[in-house]
């Protein structure tokens, strides 16, 4: 069947006319509520809308920067009007984009411009984190009263999303993950109420936002306890490049350490890499040793005792706690963000949180350290495999009680992050990245039991992840979607991995 050039054209213009018409309307309505918004055809809203991650190209509908939560309530209230979805970015580092909607034409509510504050009482220990606080400036300022809590390594993450889906770091077996520290949080709703959700009040929300926090409403405070830092604290960092085998013996030496009596204080991981060349990977074993300097070497030298091969080079370092926050956090050692702008790149991330009750087999090890040596070599893509050790007897994290709060995987021995991104850190991505990158994971899964049961971390988000629904909340879904329809029946807060009505 032909088709009618010049109608199809004047069609065209109809709908772009009719979208611009829309788009300055909702505009007109923020605007009118003395919203600060950019809408777009305005020269800031490439910036403003810019992802984090440049594989994607999403246009929102208008970029807004409340002051506070009452004006949220409006965005929202605005946002039924005009029928669109809302979503929070608080340090908009979302993996596959759901701070900009992870589709085309939500409402983004920003709250890193303005929702900045931290209060800190002495007396009960505790603090008060508006939701537009990045990870960086939330070290600085608790480790000024001597405090602490657990958290990621990136100065530039947001604790909106952060706490919400997790929160893991270096200090997390020792003081849990960020969302196991929340004690309150205050919440605008989707029917524009502001709420606050706590153990005592708004219980099931409470359970809900930490967990899967974005699906239900938007964050502009959290509550925490708060831990007081060690005396001291050692980073170090041992790096070998190895055969695929000898790679394979010290994952599983790695492995079986983990899943000995580790000091609480004792957070690590395996940075793995691409080697010298064909056949060969590239191990570093790096972290930090919250406990006095005088007993490191107590510490590492059963793990590093077991590998028979010498670091070709390795790096300890002792001092205090906010030092190792920095020393990890960014390659100048800067934790403040404010008005230091942010790195962007095009990249794919999977992730696997490794049983403890079912540990690797040798022969997955093998498996993926062969992978990682041969196929690593020639990919078109740079890469590296964080095997963060999550658990083991006594870890905090896994101490929590499943039915705690909402984040479904606690059972958890290793948390391992597939990263892959382009040379030029500009897209696109190629077909064979992601094909490298699914292979690293098909790797270990092919070759461990068919039971086995890993899942998957909702903070290292993933668009082409199957079952995703399982693999981020387990056995918590159902209530999820029963939470879902009764806090958020429109679904105003949809992104693509949020949580689906029933």
């Amino acid at each position: 069947m032909g088709i009618n050039v010049r109608l199809f054209r004047a069609s065209l213009l109809i709908i772009a006319w009719f979208t611009y018409c829309v788009a300055g309307d909702l505009v007109s309505d923020l605007k009118a509520k003395g919203i600060e918004v950019v809408g777009p055809g305005q020269s800031s809203f490439g910036s403003v809308s810019a992802p984090f991650n440049r594989r994607f190209t999403f246009q929102p509908a208008a970029v807004t920067f409340p002051k506070k939560p009452e004006e949220i309530s409006n965005i929202i209230q605005i946002a039924t009007k005009y029928q669109k979805h809302v979503v929070a970015r608080s340090g908009g580092h979302s993996y596959i984009a759901n701070g900009i909607g992870g589709q085309n034409g939500a409402i983004i509510i920003d709250v890193n411009k303005h929702f900045t504050h931290i209060q800190v009482n002495t007396q009960s220990n505790t603090a008060v984190i508006e939701t537009g606080n990045r990870l960086g400036d939330i070290a600085l300022a608790l480790n000024s009263y001597g405090r602490g809590i657990g958290h990621g390594t990136c100065p530039y993450v947001g604790i909106g999303g952060h706490a919400s889906f997790g929160g893991f770091g270096y200090a997390s077996r020792l003081w849990g993950m960020a969302l196991d520290a929340i004690t309150s949080m205050n919440v605008v709703l989707a029917n524009g109420t502001i709420v606050t959700a706590s153990k005592t009040n708004n219980s099931e929300l409470f359970w809900g936002m930490r967990g899967a926090g974005p699906s239900f409403g938007i964050t502009t405070s959290i509550t925490v306890k708060t831990f007081p830092v060690p005396p001291s604290a050692t980073v170090f960092l041992y790096t070998w490049d190895l055969p695929a085998a000898s790679a394979s013996n010290v994952l599983d030496i790695y492995q079986t350490f983990s899943l000995g009596k580790v000091p609480l204080g004792f957070g690590s991981e395996l940075l793995l890499s691409k080697g010298n060349k064909k056949g060969r990977v590239s191990v570093t074993l790096q972290g930090v040793w919250f406990g006095s300097a005088k007993t490191f070497n107590g510490v590492i030298t059963p793990l590093l005792g077991k590998i028979s091969q010498k670091p070709q080079t390795q790096q300890v370092q002792s001092g205090t706690y906010i030092d190792s926050v920095a020393f990890f956090g960014d390659k100048d050692g800067k934790l403040n963000t404010t008005g230091i702008p942010d790195d962007h790149s095009a990249f794919y991330v999977k992730s696997l949180l490794t049983p403890e009750g079912q540990p690797m087999t040798q022969s997955s090890q093998r498996a993926f350290m062969e992978y990682l040596a041969n196929e690593g070599i020639t990919s078109r893509i740079s890469w590296f495999v964080e095997v963060e050790e999550w658990g083991g007897p006594g870890s905090i994290v896994n101490a929590v009680p499943l039915d705690e709060t909402a984040f479904a995987n606690r059972d958890v021995l290793f948390l391992i992050q597939f990263y892959g991104n382009t040379f030029s850190d500009e897209p696109p991505f190629p077909q064979s990245g992601f094909t490298f990158v699914d292979g690293m994971v098909e790797s270990i899964l092919n070759n461990n039991p068919t039971d086995w049961s890993y899942s998957a971390y909702p903070n290292y988000l993933d668009d082409r992840l199957q079952n995703w629904q399982h693999l981020y909340f387990g056995q918590h879904y159902d209530r999820l979607q029963r939470l879902k329809g009764a806090v958020d029946p429109g679904d105003m807060f949809k992104f693509p991995t949020s949580i689906e009505k029933k």
